[in-house]
């Protein structure tokens, strides 16, 4: 298709394309040039030259819709034209031609903006069997997987060909429909040409099938894809696309231009060569020529466009229209701007003498606004930044579609604001019944649970598998279960976080309690043995084996009963401080007493041979050698322990899943453990002694009780580390307190229950002779 600029201010348009368009070169007139059916592309001005000829509008089947670009555009030039501010003195005419729809295409954006509109998964891609289509699945088609959806099936649409091929078309249409339909993806996504939408309009009209299965879908078109008809579709139903969604270059009403097409009739306007032939397309009549017979109805001129369905011929600027609009406008501005640059004064060039590429820099700094409002502009890169709208296309009862803007892109807008959307407007398909439609290959894996990629499928259809223990998932179809924080804890149905309670071993739990109670009780035990012992501190029984050291062993058990109520209660730092290095000299204290005892029961035995050596060494100063140096040993470990890495307060929020544990943390494992190491030489030196002497013949040996109470005591605290390293949190704690109890209790008992028993029960062998009678 092509047109002929005119020296006149009103432009005439030529339905002539046979004429080469070199000719229609002109003094003093300008031509504009551009593509009209992809409307969306702004094009420089174009100053052609030989082409091959394109068919001419009668040898091809026509989309009248179209007619509304060339309508567009004519309107354009007629607006510049009559404005005195834009291009004065120069007059503006226009070339149309045939795009054979090549154009640069707007994949990234538009795929950008399907996919923020859900996470919608699970879709089919339709395309036309084109070049640009192919295009389309190799470089827009693998940005899916990158935004969260994954593809049901790619089917190529066979472009229209000749007629000789009808029949093989329409078996594949026939194939490509029944697999479209019956698929469970109820999203299917268009990228064609403007006509592409006439090839699906057969849908309702082809199947292999005698009952196939009509499962609701929801059309998501591209940007080029229009809503228009063939002649033959002008009565067809318009259910299928009920509903749709389309992307559109962002556009505004032009009142003006509804009014212009509304006037618009074959004897209105003079020059339009194609206003005929899509008057007698539009209303199925024919125009008499020549006084020849018409056959069929007579078209009068007077039919109202208004009357023509939606996807045939709308009356409302269109999208793609309102680009040729603007595409036309500025091309004007740059032009203008180039006639009024100093360029043009300095050189004397004629504007009609100019090549292309020198209006390529004032076309990049163009900026206006149109009669809609809207503010034109190029960007860095030279592309237009005009933004998307969403369409929602909505079917009437009379058969009219409506276009509802149901959302916008805006690439001005702040980060974050570039996209929204109005669920609430949209119209669904009917078969939706107005619900949002649900369209995954796999149901919600629900919270609780993860998703699990199915081997060899597509990412989006899965399994659900639950969250491993002490992880959690508290939304729908999450990747992966993640930990709770370390303050909290997964519930039972490992959907959410717990909040952790806060544990330690406190008086107020049964646990706390019991071991404070035995605590106390065997203080109270400690108590008494100690008052009755110092009661009875004159009878032999009590002199025996230094009276001196059994006072300071039943103190130091005292207080390493008293010792384990260090450990109960929320840790502090003082408490933290002083339990474990107390207890660990208490305990020191108490083992070099009872070792002090053993050696003075083998000194007096001894020391009672004529001539022994042995008799200088009994006496108080032995106590002294041995429980002062004994004991410091331990005060230097525990002092070396404080100075270095002390033990503080801590909270430990791993170890317990349920449970944030208050503690004391020693500082320094390895010291605790010296000092425990310290404990069990002693203990295992005391023991040997102790058990070497058992047998002496004594008519009361205290060697013997002591081995068996050294006995208990190595037992209780052998057990104690596997069983201190295995347990957690305030069980930790309870088995210490446990150890020292026992282990303080096996001493206490061992060795005092004999000495309270004879002087409580048995005052007869309260005596000298008796416990200085030896066994035979």
């Amino acid at each position: 298709m092509t047109g002929l600029p005119h020296a006149t201010c009103k432009p005439q348009i030529v339905h002539n394309s046979h004429i080469p368009l070199h000719s229609y070169h002109q003094e003093g007139d300008l031509i504009i040039g551009g593509i009209a059916s992809h409307s969306f592309i702004i094009s420089s001005p174009i100053y052609f030259h030989e082409e091959p000829p394109p068919p001419s509008y009668d040898e091809i089947n026509v989309v009248p819709k179209h007619y509304q670009h060339i309508l567009a555009w004519a309107f354009a030039v007629k607006e510049i034209n009559e404005n005195p501010q834009i291009l004065p003195n120069t007059t503006l005419g226009l070339l149309i031609y045939d795009s054979y729809f090549n154009a640069k295409w707007t994949y990234h954006a538009t795929m950008l903006l399907i996919s923020a509109l859900s996470k919608w998964m699970w879709i089919g891609v339709s395309v036309m069997e084109t070049d640009n289509g192919e295009q389309f699945v190799q470089s827009v088609v693998p940005l899916f997987a990158q935004n969260g959806i994954c593809l049901a099936f790619i089917e190529r649409i066979p472009r229209p060909t000749f007629v000789t091929e009808i029949l093989e078309m329409f078996v594949r249409g026939a194939k490509i429909r029944d697999r479209i339909m019956d698929s469970h993806a109820n999203v299917i996504v268009i990228h064609g040409e403007s006509y592409s939408l006439t090839i699906y309009r057969w849908f309702d009209y082809l199947s292999e099938l005698e009952h196939v299965a009509n499962k609701p879908k929801v059309w998501i078109a591209t940007a080029q894809v229009g809503l228009t008809s063939f002649v033959y579709q002008k009565t067809w139903d318009t259910e299928l696309i009920h509903g749709s969604l389309l992307f559109t270059i962002h556009s505004n009403d032009l009142p003006a231009f509804s009014q212009a097409v509304k006037d618009r009739n074959p004897s209105s306007v003079i020059g339009d060569g194609f206003i005929k032939d899509f008057w007698q397309q539009a209303f199925v009549c024919e125009f008499p020529t020549g006084g020849g017979k018409v056959e069929g109805d007579i078209c009068t001129g007077n039919e109202k466009l208004e009357s023509l369905p939606g996807p045939f011929f709308e009356m409302k600027m269109t999208s793609h229209s309102y680009s040729i609009y603007n595409a036309v406008y500025a091309v004007a501005h740059a032009l203008h701007a180039m006639s009024t640059s100093r360029v043009r004064y300095r050189g004397g060039m004629k504007l009609q003498t100019q090549q292309c590429w020198q209006l390529h820099l004032f076309l990049c700094g163009v900026t206006f606004n149109n009669s809609a409002g809207d503010k034109i502009f190029f960007d860095k890169n030279g592309e237009l930044t005009a933004g998307f709208d969403v369409i929602n296309w909505v079917k009437s009862s009379n058969q009219s579609y409506h276009r509802v803007r149901v959302g916008m892109m805006d690439p001005l807008a702040p980060q974050g604001q570039r996209f929204t959307i109005n669920e609430k407007v949209i119209t669904w398909p009917r078969s939706f019944n107005q619900v949002q439609p649900h369209s995954v290959c796999s149901e919600s894996c629900y919270p609780g649970f993860s998703k699990k990629v199915k081997e060899g499928e597509p990412f989006c259809c899965y399994e659900c598998i639950p969250c491993p223990e002490g992880k959690i998932s508290d939304k729908k179809d999450m990747n992966d279960c993640h930990e709770c924080t370390d303050e909290n804890y997964p519930n039972k149905y490992k959907d959410s976080c717990v909040p952790k309670d806060i544990s330690f071993l406190s008086y107020e739990e049964p646990l706390g309690i019991s071991l404070a109670s035995l605590a106390l009780s065997f203080s109270l035990i400690t108590a008494m043995v100690l008052g009755l012992v110092l009661r009875h501190h004159n009878t032999p029984i009590v002199k025996a084996n230094n009276r001196q050291l059994t006072y300071t062993l039943l103190l130091s058990l005292l207080l390493c009963f008293l010792s384990a109520l260090l450990f109960i209660g929320q840790p502090q730092k003082v408490t933290c401080l002083l339990r474990q290095a107390a207890f660990g000299m208490i305990f020191s204290v108490a083992v070099s007493c009872v070792l002090a005892k053993t050696i003075t029961v083998v000194l007096a035995f001894v020391a009672t041979k004529p001539g022994s050596q042995m008799r200088k060494w009994a006496g108080r100063k032995l106590d002294t050698f041995i429980v002062l140096p004994c004991s410091l040993i331990q005060a230097v470990i525990c002092s070396i322990w404080w100075a270095t890495t002390p033990p503080f307060p801590d909270v430990e929020k791993n170890s317990m899943p349920e449970e944030i544990v208050l503690e004391c943390n020693e500082g320094s494992v390895a010291m605790f453990y010296c000092v425990l190491s310290y404990l069990g030489f002693q203990a295992i030196i005391s023991f040997i002694v102790a058990f070497l002497a058992r047998k002496l013949p004594d008519g009361f040996n205290e060697a013997k009780f002591i081995t068996f109470s050294l006995l208990v005591f190595c037992s209780v605290w052998l057990s104690f580390v596997p069983s201190y390293v295995s347990s957690k949190g305030k069980y930790m704690v309870a088995v210490e307190i446990f150890a020292i109890l026992a282990s303080s209790a096996g001493l206490l008992v061992c060795i005092f229950s004999p000495k309270c028993y004879i002087i409580l029960l048995k005052p007869e062998l309260n005596s000298r002779e008796q416990l200085m009678r030896r066994k035979t």
